[in-house]
C-alpha cells in the first residue's frame, strides 16, 4: 500500500507548472486588489475635496448670517442687543472655524487640501474679534452711521475671501471629478481584463491538478500491479511449484516401488509426466510474470508472432491473410500497460480467427504524440450491433474482459461492427499514460503473412 503523500507526488514538471500557475493566479488577484485600492484612493480624494467644499460653504453661510444679524441690530439702533448677540455670534463662528480646521486636518492623507483654506480660517479668527470690538464700541457711543460703514468695510471683505475660497475649491472638485472619471474608466477596463484572466487561470490549474492527480493515481496503480505480479511470481515459485516438485519426487519414489510393466506403474509414470509438464508451464508463467515487469518487449513483434502462431494451424484454404503495420516512431511502453495492450490485441485476433470467418485481418499500431492507438480490423461476417452494445453475451467474457482491461489502464476501447461488414476494435490510450519515461530508439515494422 502506498503512503497517502505518494499520491500527491506528481513529478517536477507538473510541480513547476503548478507553481507557475499558482503564481499567475496570485499575481492576478494581487493586481485586482491593487485596482480596487486605486479606486478606493480616488474615491477618498474626491470625497475629501467635496468635504472641503461643504465646510467652506457652511462657513460662508455663517459669515453671511453674522453680517446680516449685526446689520439688522444696527438698523434697529439697539446697542445692548448688538453687544450681547454679537459676542454670542462671534463665539459660535469661532467654534465653527475650529471644527472646520480639525475636520481638514483629519482628512485622508491622499486628499488634496486647498492651500488657501487654512490661511483663510486663520485670517477670519484673527480679524473677527478686533472688528467686533470696534463695532460694539461705536454702537455704545450710538454712532450708527459709523457702525454700518464699519460693517460694510470690514465684514464684506471676509465674505469676499470665503467666496473666492468656495470658487477655488469648486474648481478643485471639478478637476478631481474629471480625474476620477478617467481613472475609474481605466480601473474598470483593467478589472474586466483581470477577472476573466484569473478565472481562466483558475480553470487551467484545476484541470492540470486533476490531470496530474489522475495520472499519478494511475501510475501508482500500475506500480501496485507490478508489485502484485512480482509477489505472485514469488509465491508461485516458493510454494506451489516447490510443492509440485516435491510431489513429483514422491511419485517417482512410488513408481520405483511398483513392478515394471504393471498397469499401476504406467499410470504413475503418466501422472508424473503430466505433473512435470505442469511444473514447466508454471515456471514459464512465473518467468513471464517477472520478465514482463522489467523488459520493454517490442509490442509489434509480440503481436506479429502471436498472429503467426495463431493462424499457423489453419489449413491453406481457411487461413486469412494477416498483416501488421506500425505508424510513427516506436516507443517503450509502461510494462504492465504493454502487457494489457498485448492481451487485448491477442483477444481481438482470437475472436477474429474463431468467429469472424474473415479473409483478411489487419493490425495497426500508431505511436502518436498525443495517444497510442491499436486497431484490429477484419472483413469477416461482423457482429450484431446489439451484442456490441451489450459488450458480449452471458457466460462469455472476451468482450467484457477487453473493456475491463482497457478501463484499468486508463484507455478507451471502441468496437464497431455490423453484419457482413466486418469488425473494427480500436484501443486508444493517452500518451502520458502509455509511454514510459525513457524513450527508445525509433523503429518501424511492417510484416505480413498469408495465402
Amino acid at each position: 500500500m502506498k503512503p497517502p503523500d505518494a499520491y500527491f507526488n506528481s513529478g517536477p514538471r507538473l510541480t513547476i507548472t503548478f507553481a507557475v500557475l499558482i503564481a499567475l493566479i496570485l499575481g492576478g488577484n494581487g493586481l485586482l486588489i491593487w485596482q480596487f485600492h486605486i479606486a478606493r484612493l480616488q474615491t477618498q480624494r474626491l470625497a475629501g475635496v467635496n468635504q472641503q467644499l461643504v465646510l467652506v460653504m457652511r462657513l460662508q453661510e455663517s459669515l453671511l448670517l453674522f453680517h446680516h444679524r449685526l446689520d439688522e441690530l444696527a438698523q434697529a439702533k439697539d446697542a445692548h442687543r448688538l453687544v450681547t448677540e454679537g459676542e454670542t455670534l462671534r463665539s459660535t463662528l469661532l467654534e465653527q472655524t475650529e471644527r472646520i480646521k480639525t475636520a481638514v486636518r483629519h482628512l485622508p492623507s491622499e486628499t488634496h487640501v486647498n492651500p488657501d483654506f487654512l490661511p483663510t480660517l486663520e485670517a477670519i479668527e484673527v480679524t473677527l474679534g478686533s472688528q467686533l470690538n470696534a463695532i460694539t464700541t461705536l454702537a455704545t457711543s450710538e454712532d450708527w452711521e459709523a457702525v454700518r460703514l464699519r460693517l460694510a468695510n470690514e465684514l464684506e471683505p471676509m465674505e469676499a475671501l470665503t467666496s473666492a475660497l468656495v470658487k477655488s475649491i469648486d474648481q478643485d472638485v471639478d478637476g478631481e471629478l474629471s480625474r476620477s472619471v478617467a481613472n475609474m474608466s481605466n480601473v474598470q477596463r483593467r478589472i474586466f481584463l483581470l477577472v476573466p484572466t484569473t478565472a481562466i487561470s483558475t480553470l487551467v490549474i484545476a484541470i492540470f491538478f486533476a490531470w496530474g492527480i489522475a495520472r499519478r493515481i494511475l501510475e501508482l496503480r500500475m506500480e501496485e500491479r507490478i508489485s502484485e505480479r512480482m509477489r505472485l511470481a514469488r509465491d508461485l515459485h516458493d510454494t506451489l511449484l516447490q510443492s509440485f516438485q516435491g510431489l513429483v519426487m514422491k511419485l517417482h519414489g512410488v513408481a520405483y516401488l511398483s513392478p515394471e510393466g504393471s498397469e499401476a506403474r504406467e499410470s504413475l509414470e503418466e501422472i508424473i509426466e503430466q505433473a512435470r509438464q505442469a511444473v514447466v508451464e508454471g515456471r514459464d508463467a512465473v518467468r513471464g510474470l517477472r520478465s514482463s515487469t522489467v523488459i520493454a518487449n517490442d509490442l509489434a513483434r509480440a503481436i506479429s508472432e502471436f498472429g503467426a502462431e495463431l493462424f499457423a494451424g489453419d489449413s491453406a484454404g481457411d487461413r486469412p491473410s494477416f498483416c501488421l503495420e506500425v505508424e510513427g516512431s516506436s516507443r517503450d511502453l509502461v510494462p504492465v500497460l504493454r502487457d494489457e495492450v498485448y492481451r487485448i490485441a491477442c483477444e481481438a485476433l482470437r475472436n477474429a480467427s474463431k468467429h469472424a470467418r474473415a479473409g483478411r485481418i489487419a493490425v495497426e499500431i500508431r505511436y502518436g504524440s498525443r495517444q497510442l492507438q491499436v486497431r484490429v480490423q477484419d472483413n469477416g461476417k461482423g457482429m450484431d450491433p446489439k451484442l456490441v452494445a451489450k459488450r458480449g453475451t452471458a457466460g462469455h467474457y472476451g468482450l467484457p474482459g477487453m473493456h475491463e482491461r482497457a478501463r484499468l489502464i486508463g484507455g478507451k476501447l471502441e468496437i464497431r461492427s455490423e453484419r457482413e461488414l466486418g469488425t473494427v476494435i480500436e484501443l486508444t490510450i493517452p500518451a502520458p499514460i502509455a509511454y514510459a519515461k525513457s524513450g527508445s530508439a525509433p523503429k518501424s515494422m511492417s510484416s505480413g503473412s498469408g495465402t
